[in-house]
């Protein structure tokens, strides 16, 4: 069965390609979405690689990283008909499981949609300060102002904000494996509810957030196993990104159960990087 991989890239054409040329398989279409800002030319792209049409300017935290995973998903479904899974991946990551090996673990998991997600509240993943109170991507410094005087409002009255069309929020890491229905599914309910579309723009890392919430409100919420099979390691308890991982990492990589780990950089995991395409080569033998 066909398998869909979507990367979002913002820089070093280099590793992005190196990625691709990974995952080059007849099983397999990759699509590439290259950061609106950053120096990529699309024109220097792998030639396995397809490459979203529309370019969004990516930031941090903010709903933007929401609009391009979902304008790359519409182009996706537009132009295949038939596949088993959507793969979101970063540009920074990369696979452990040779591909023959990587089809059959999806053949494996061809029932389920791979999501790492838990619902937000205490005892569960506590950050329901992220949707509780305005957070404001980008925007011009009066807007900043607005929000902040809105939670200063908030904080005085002694409320909170909460989701809006009776949706309970979930959330967890914004690289999944989703089913071709999950994902229509998916884009159907965000068109059916703008209001909660609106909501999440104004609230952090709404990336963390959309996607858990709308499957856990669906009817794949029974199909979901809470795993994206990602070996990530993060340096303290609310860091705001993963370690870079090098090659003291190496062991507890193999160790893992992990279709890929994140996050790898050209430089810093140069020492890495061969082990890792070494070790992923001897498992195709």
């Amino acid at each position: 069965m066909k398998q869909v991989f979507l990367i979002h890239a913002h820089k070093d054409m280099d590793q992005l390609n190196a990625l691709v040329g990974q995952l080059d398989d007849p099983d397999f279409v990759v699509y590439v979405h290259l950061d609106r800002k950053s120096a990529l030319d699309p024109a220097a792209l792998h030639p396995a690689a397809r490459a979203v049409a529309r370019r969004v300017d990516v930031r941090w935290g903010g709903w933007s990283q929401v609009a391009a995973t979902l304008v790359s998903l519409r182009q996706v479904l537009a132009e295949q008909p038939a596949f088993d899974k959507v793969l979101f991946l970063s540009a920074q990551d990369f696979p452990l499981l040779p591909n023959a090996l990587l089809k059959r673990e999806l053949e494996r998991l061809r029932e389920h949609e791979l999501l790492e997600t838990a619902p937000i509240r205490p005892g569960d993943w506590n950050v329901a300060f992220r949707y509780q109170y305005f957070y404001r991507e980008g925007g011009a410094r009066l807007e900043h102002l607005a929000c902040g005087l809105a939670n200063r409002a908030l904080r005085a009255m002694q409320r909170t904000r909460r989701m809006p069309d009776g949706f309970v929020p979930h959330g967890g890491s914004s690289w999944w494996a989703l089913s071709r229905a999950c994902v229509a599914e998916v884009l159907r309910l965000a068109d059916a509810h703008p209001r909660l579309l609106r909501f999440l723009r104004t609230v952090q890392c709404p990336d963390e957030m959309l996607f858990q919430t709308l499957v856990m409100g669906s009817r794949f919420a029974g199909r979901v196993v809470p795993d994206n099979f990602r070996y990530v390691q993060w340096p303290e308890q609310g860091a705001r990104n993963p370690k870079v991982l090098d090659a003291a990492d190496f062991e507890r990589i193999r160790a893992s159960n992990a279709h890929f780990c994140r996050k790898l950089d050209s430089q810093a995991s140069a020492a890495l990087l061969p082990r890792l395409v070494q070790w992923k080569d001897s498992r195709a033998a």
